[in-house]
């Protein structure tokens, strides 16, 4: 798949202001998440909304509840109320291939984002972090903040057949052994359980609890978002375990870094929701006005990096949304 890696001046210039106006006439824009229950969909919502109505769109939107059956309906209603530009969070890699095709036939500009689609899908471009390439640098990072102790993990990913949480988990892995290999010559680590919190505060919370009564020699808590991550920490403090490192393979939700800051969550990567929203729509917006050429990147990545204490503080703002 073709990708290109978002950054810098483009990535300013996207948060900037839209790549051009469109009219509410000739620009609907439907924005079908499969999901709000974290703070990082709602945020996403919010900035795809947004960017829409800066360009002078019809924006409309619908959650679909983490049901992939409902987000399908919700695609095809949008459809056939007439939205030109089709704004897409699959539940699932597989099962929204159809929906998306249906639209494009339908000649809706479909743009993906945050979650992966099969590349089998007809759509303009997906939009996305770096999933592997922010948890390759949070798992280095571990391995260094670790060095010298047992790894044992209770990993809290997000739900069954997500693209996304496999990247992020996998690229941790990848990280961690990279970084012991490095550090030690060695790598040793082990993945004690793994729980699934629909990437939601209280389901990661709930995981926790069930893991941590099965594995009480943890010593990492590794979630796929910082939603999980701090409903794990509530479980790890009514546990009355202090001394279990807690992090995330991504997200920069505003309440995580917070915590970084004080010296209580180690690390997440960087997934800001508000620039791969604006990023999609201003793509779309280009899409329908016939400016994107035959090879427009399939795959665009915004720009990779770890979070920790030593430089949160130019990443984390007080009033996000996220």
């Amino acid at each position: 798949m073709k990708k290109t890696l978002l950054g810098g001046s483009l990535a300013a210039a996207l948060l900037a202001g839209t790549m051009g106006m469109a009219s509410a006439a000739a620009c609907k824009i439907g924005v079908a998440m499969y999901t709000l229950s974290a703070p990082y969909f709602a945020a996403q919502q919010a900035a795809a909304i947004d960017q829409g109505k800066k360009a002078g769109c019809e924006v409309t939107t619908s959650d679909g509840q983490n049901d992939m059956g409902k987000q399908i309906s919700d695609v095809e209603d949008m459809v056939a109320k007439g939205v030109n530009l089709l704004i897409l969070n699959p539940r699932d890699p597989e099962g929204l291939v159809g929906a998306a095709n249906a639209a494009s036939a339908a000649g809706v500009k479909v743009v993906v984002m945050d979650s992966s689609i099969n590349t089998k899908a007809n759509i303009v471009t997906q939009v996305r972090s770096s999933n592997d390439q922010n948890g390759f640098l949070v798992g280095q990072w571990l391995a260094k903040k670790m060095q010298g102790k047992p790894v044992k993990i209770i990993l809290l990913s997000g739900s069954q057949g997500n693209e996304v949480g496999r990247d992020r988990r996998l690229g941790v892995f990848r990280g961690l052994v990279e970084g012991q290999l490095v550090n030690d010559g060695k790598a040793s680590f082990e993945v004690l359980g793994q729980g699934w919190g629909n990437w939601a505060t209280e389901d990661g919370l709930k995981a926790a609890e069930d893991l941590l009564q099965a594995h009480p020699d943890v010593t990492v808590l590794l979630a796929e978002n910082d939603s999980m991550a701090l409903g794990g920490m509530k479980a790890l403090q009514a546990a009355g375990k202090n001394d279990v490192l807690v992090l995330a393979a991504a997200d920069g939700q505003k309440e995580a870094l917070a915590l970084i800051k004080e010296g209580k969550y180690g690390a997440t990567g960087l997934n800001d929701p508000d620039l791969v929203a604006r990023t999609a729509v201003d793509i779309g917006l280009k899409a329908l006005k016939g400016e994107l050429g035959a090879d427009t990147p399939k795959l665009q990545l915004t720009t990779p990096a770890v979070i920790t204490q030593e430089n949160v503080d130019k990443f984390y703002k007080k009033d996000a949304v996220f």
